[in-house]
């Protein structure tokens, strides 16, 4: 099976302003962040893609559109299942006194926990006061799978990955270290932004040497290199495809770096009003955010946990 060759090297996902309509396209600036561009109104232009995100053989076209928003590079639609590594990185299991998992640690969300660039992040009824709730973030490196891989080794497991994204994957620790099982603590709708940017695979051919950070009100609180992660990328794809097809569009977040706010002393906690971003090299960019709160519940038991 050989690799993934993609036409074009950075897609992103947009309502245009010449259409109204959303499209995907190549970045005409090949070094922008277009996240940050979009984050300050900076125009972007890209060349249309013609074809889906999802098809290898889809071409950059030289119809130029310029960004009127920016949206997450994959659809609902086209994503069909949300994998997620926890305690994935070597220096976060060291913070958190945790010891090092023998296996991945997987859990899965629903697409409509997913956001996209500049989107709101929404701290549910259930997920707010008391203070104890402990709304936290986390930056990751996302796996794109790009064609259906089943009992794969691991020396062909990058051959089946498209390309790679970011995602801030927020996270509830009240309700997260209650239980044994994550799902109900990072599932929440509109808590998982995803973006900006989709770099393929052909670009990035090391995914063991990606820098990634997360920025909350202007204070850089991770700082990190998926080099310090558990399972590569190579391990993750090969180990969960045994016995199990990894369709394309299954996309795996890959567990994130030190600096999470609950191991803090004084602990970090995202609230309404706050500001994130997470940012990730190789062409990958910024994906900012801003933390808002719906309406406190009242008479809720799950929210008196």
């Amino acid at each position: 099976m050989s690799p993934i060759r993609t036409q074009w090297s950075r897609l992103i996902r947009f309502v245009a302003v010449e259409t109204s309509r959303v499209h995907i396209g190549e970045p005409v600036d090949a070094g922008l962040d277009v996240g940050l561009a979009a984050l300050e109104g900076s125009t972007i232009k890209a060349r249309e893609i013609i074809g889906s995100a999802l098809d290898p053989a889809a071409s950059v076209s030289n119809n130029v559109l310029t960004v009127s928003k920016l949206l997450a590079p994959l659809s609902n639609e086209e994503i069909k299942v949300v994998r997620c590594l926890g305690l994935n990185y070597s220096d976060h299991a060291a913070e958190a006194k945790m010891a090092k998992p023998a296996f991945p640690i997987l859990f899965y969300k629903p697409v409509t926990a997913l956001v996209g660039p500049l989107a709101q992040v929404i701290i549910p009824r259930v997920s707010q006061p008391p203070k104890d709730i402990l709304p936290d973030y986390e930056a990751e490196l996302v796996i794109v799978i790009g064609k259906a891989a089943k009992n794969v080794p691991e020396d062909k497991a990058l051959d089946y990955v498209l390309g790679y994204t970011g995602a801030n994957d927020v996270s509830f620790r009240k309700h997260q270290l209650a239980v044994s099982q994550w799902g109900f603590s990072k599932s929440f709708d509109n808590t998982n932004p995803l973006g900006p940017c989709l770099v393929s695979s052909k670009i990035i051919t090391d995914p063991q040497n990606v820098l990634l950070k997360c920025t909350v009100n202007g204070q850089v609180l991770q700082d990190g290199t998926t080099a310090e992660q558990i399972f590569t990328v190579r391990q993750t794809v090969a180990f969960l495809s045994q016995g199990t097809t990894l369709v394309p569009g299954s996309i795996i977040l890959t567990g994130t770096p030190k600096g999470v706010g609950f191991v803090r002393n004084p602990p970090v906690y995202i609230k309404g009003g706050d500001k994130m971003s997470v940012w990730l090299g190789n062409g990958i960019g910024t994906l900012a955010n801003d933390v808002v709160e719906e309406k406190p519940a009242t008479g809720n038991l799950l929210a008196r946990l």
